[in-house]
């Protein structure tokens, strides 16, 4: 169980930036010796080097107490980078009796529980929320943290809507706040792995991506009662890692979805999409969660396909790469390629990747790799699905 102090709050880690400037203006500098800033010199350089060489603690309140709040307070915890820059100062929850329990869990003896996020908010003041609701809640969540001025990092999908989608990028925006989604899929290692193989072009041109995806998950609860299940909850993590191997925008897409005999989901449980990126590049997806038998990885099993050859990806650990080789026969002959290992294994964590990312944006000013801004596009793919399973009819991707 993830206890660190620095965690729960109940260290030097628990004084804001201020409280521990004022109590100390020293610092370990790159050497390890002990440094203090003389009195002349320039405030500025200090308040620069400060900031490169002490992460900023972050006061965070997370809302949305259930099963998928464990995933993130263990991300946080169990990694020393993450659980000293992050003071969990809230939990909140429509059943306080689960914000109560996750506190517990989790050794959060200091983080106020509630059940009003309004409240919470005003009372804590935190630099970041973190929006862990269900869907349909996930509008006023993120509305009211960046109205209160706090940074908001979202479970996906990133909005209900497009227009909700556009609405809270616009909000953002207009508090000078950062808004970006959980898309811990596309920090994995074989992920990582494939954008670091094709950033060389040994395939050539992409010309092509094809992704399964069959597993047969007995979730319970919300899931099981959403419509477009499949699309909204699952296929989003697909989508967007087949925009992040191809380097390009969505243009429209083709799609049926079904809910085949023997689902134990309300509705969508399968589908079967045909994405068109521009210049010919196309993307496929099938997929199913009512699947029993023969399952995929989590990360579907991926073909990517080149002007010079293909990358076979199981979802898992197992790479083929095989480019052309000779110019006679047939069939031409091939050679086979190495796909090189991760170079940063912290880009490689799922969640505590994101988060980490997330973190280092607000503190650099940036904006990080699954901000609003960009994760609308793979929102847009999902809604493009939808609208074209209900209509039988090519839709256009509008953004």
């Amino acid at each position: 169980m993830p206890s660190a102090a620095r965690f729960a709050g109940q260290s030097q880690y628990s004084l804001t930036s201020r409280e521990r400037q004022a109590k100390s203006q020293s610092i370990v500098n790159l050497v390890g010796t002990r440094w203090r800033p003389a009195r002349d010199v320039d405030p500025g350089l200090w308040e620069k080097r400060r900031k490169e060489e002490v992460p900023s603690i972050h006061r965070a309140v997370l809302t949305g107490c259930g099963a998928m709040a464990k995933g993130w307070l263990r991300a946080i915890g169990e990694r020393p980078d993450l659980a000293g820059q992050v003071q969990v100062v809230g939990l909140v929850d429509i059943d306080g009796a689960k914000a109560k329990a996750l506190a517990d869990e989790f050794a959060l003896s200091d983080a106020r529980i509630g059940s009003d996020l309004g409240a919470m908010l005003a009372d804590v003041k935190p630099d970041v929320v973190f929006d862990v609701v269900v869907p349909p809640a996930r509008s006023g969540v993120v509305a009211a943290a960046l109205e209160a001025g706090a940074h908001v990092l979202s479970e996906k999908p990133m909005a209900a809507s497009m227009d909700e989608a556009r609405r809270m990028i616009e909000l953002a925006k207009r508090h000078g706040r950062t808004h970006a989604v959980i898309q811990n899929r596309r920090f994995v290692s074989g992920m990582r792995r494939i954008r670091r193989f094709l950033d060389g072009a040994p395939l050539g041109a992409i010309t092509a991506v094809h992704c399964d995806f069959f597993l047969a998950p007995h979730f319970g609860g919300f899931r099981e009662e959403m419509d477009h299940v499949l699309l909204l909850d699952m296929a989003i993590h697909t989508f967007d890692a087949m925009r992040f191997v191809v380097g390009r925008m969505p243009q429209a897409v083709y799609c049926v979805e079904t809910n085949p005999t023997g689902s134990w989901y309300a509705d969508g449980a399968a589908a079967n999409a045909i994405f068109e990126f521009g210049e010919g590049v196309v993307g496929t997806y099938r997929g199913s969660w009512c699947a029993d038998g023969a399952p995929t990885s989590w990360e579907s099993a991926w073909r990517i396909v080149g002007a010079k050859g293909t990358l076979l990806w199981d979802g898992h650990d197992g790479f083929e790469a095989r480019v052309t080789s000779g110019s006679d026969g047939f069939f031409r002959e091939t050679a086979s390629l190495v796909v090189p290992e991760v170079e940063d294994a912290t880009e490689t964590q799922g969640h505590a990747s994101v988060i980490r990312d997330f973190l280092r944006a607000i503190d650099g000013g940036t904006a990080p790799e699954t901000v609003a801004t960009d994760n609308i596009a793979s929102l847009a793919m999902v809604f493009g699905a939808i609208e074209s399973a209900g209509t039988g009819r090519r839709v256009a991707i509008e953004i």
